[in-house]
């Protein structure tokens, strides 16, 4: 489960356009921030996730955040500032399960490799979409999670949401803040719907005839839609949205929403439920933790700024810098996940994440000090820096926050050797039990 939101430029400090997103994967699933330089693939063919699919030789430079073992990605920026986040959406189209697809993190990374605008984007998702369809399993170790996708597209000016079920869609252009989660949003108020949507839900007797076609009315499944509580989230964002006549919101306050509880007093990771942006895993009903974010301001005349978390839980994470032609994040400085423990930023700072699970208000009251202070003197640097063209200033700047935050968690490594347990309700205790278990031997 996952939330994403556009916040269009005039509604903005600094006039830039804002795209953001939370990701929610499985808990042990770890997520890589990724930058894949301007490239030629002179075969014209590449390995997604499951398929071999046909591309252009040329492809554009991309910065993603992605499961480690998919191909695809959760949400990323190419250099022509383009951003796009995907979400599951369950529908009425059930999928044949054979994996001869592409998932939405597949359709997401091929339509930033290839697209100069958020239209061209647009365009090349549902191109490829009718060219090979998603049937393609979109979960970790659960193998049985297929389901279509939503899309939130943007650049610094232009901006669209895509939704879709099986192989039909609908879209429509966006001029305000617009927020979406794992439910179709799109009801009468597409601006285009594939050519043959309404005869199907026609002839299924989805809709009726004799009134306006309901793009979410036709095709929502009503069950796992309400388990996924995606309407309580959407809700969330947009309650914490600009006003109509604000121009006061910045990417800090994308972290915020990001970060937010439904709960916001005296909050505890045991109490979360699916209905949570910042999601926070507890078992069967909530099997799903926020284990990548993303905010990315979208300028018109200079270059974008990708603002990434790289680890789980944003209410424990810091918000770093990364931009295009730096090699910030190379494996020296950055090093990259694996399915277990190891030595990559991901599961070096869930080490932060599994203590807070044990006394949360302690640690996050430890934490949030240090990503304030942070932030806001990133946010204000990242300004100045936006105004040059040396990329070199800016793979110095991006570095050095991630070296601040490795030397934040080895402090913290040493003064919290030891932390009182409290008492979690037991299934949630056994379930992050089995959490770490799996956590220390995945891969023997």
């Amino acid at each position: 489960m996952c939330d994403t939101f556009f916040s269009p430029s005039h509604r903005n400090v600094h006039g830039n356009a804002i795209l953001a997103k939370n990701s929610d994967r499985e808990p042990n699933e770890a997520q890589q921030i990724v930058r894949f330089p301007a490239h030629s693939r002179f075969q014209k063919r590449v390995q997604s996730t499951f398929i071999v699919v046909d591309c252009p030789e040329q492809v554009h430079e991309v910065i993603l955040s992605k499961p480690f073992q998919m191909w695809g990605a959760e949400m990323g920026v190419n250099e022509h500032g383009v951003a796009i986040g995907n979400e599951a959406v369950f529908t009425k189209l059930r999928l044949a399960r054979k994996n001869n697809g592409l998932t939405g993190m597949d359709l997401l990374r091929l339509a930033l490799e290839q697209s100069k605008t958020a239209k061209s984007a647009l365009e090349k998702i549902i191109e490829l979409l009718g060219k090979y369809g998603q049937d393609a399993c979109g979960g970790y170790q659960d193998k049985g999670m297929f389901y279509s996708n939503s899309f939130l597209i943007a650049d610094s000016h232009t901006a669209f949401v895509l939704e879709t079920a099986g192989p039909f869609w609908a879209y429509k252009h966006l001029n305000s803040f617009y927020a979406i989660s794992n439910l179709l949003t799109i009801g009468t108020d597409f601006d285009e719907i594939h050519p043959e949507a309404k005869a199907f839900a026609y002839q299924k007797s989805w809709m009726k005839e004799d009134v306006p076609f309901d793009f979410q009315m036709a095709f929502s499944e009503p069950f796992m839609t309400y388990m996924g509580r995606g309407a309580s989230r959407k809700q969330q964002c947009e309650l914490q949205a600009p006003s109509s006549n604000s121009i006061q919101f910045s990417v800090r306050d994308a972290f915020q929403i990001l970060r937010s509880h439904k709960i916001q007093e005296d909050f505890e990771p045991c109490q979360g439920d699916m209905g949570n942006i910042c999601l926070h895993a507890q078992g069967l009903l909530t099997p799903s933790q926020t284990t990548g974010s993303m905010v990315a301001e979208l300028r018109e005349n200079a270059q974008s700024t990708v603002w990434l978390t790289g680890s789980s839980a944003p209410c424990l994470s810091v918000f770093k810098p990364f931009y295009f032609r730096t090699n910030a994040l190379n494996a020296n400085v950055f090093p990259q996940s694996s399915d277990r423990l190891d030595h990559s930023y991901w599961w070096q700072w869930e080490k932060i994440h599994r203590r807070a699970l044990a006394d949360y208000s302690t640690i996050k009251s430890s934490i949030q000090r240090f990503q304030q202070e942070k932030e806001q003197e990133w946010v204000e640097e990242d300004q100045e820096l936006s105004r040059q063209t040396d990329a070199s200033k800016k793979e110095v700047f991006s570095q050095k926050a991630i070296e601040d935050c490795f030397d934040y968690l080895h402090q913290w490594e040493q003064k919290n050797g030891s932390v009182q347990i409290k008492i979690w309700p037991v299934a949630y205790r056994l379930y992050w039990m089995w959490q770490n278990r799996k956590m220390k031997n995945e891969g023997n």
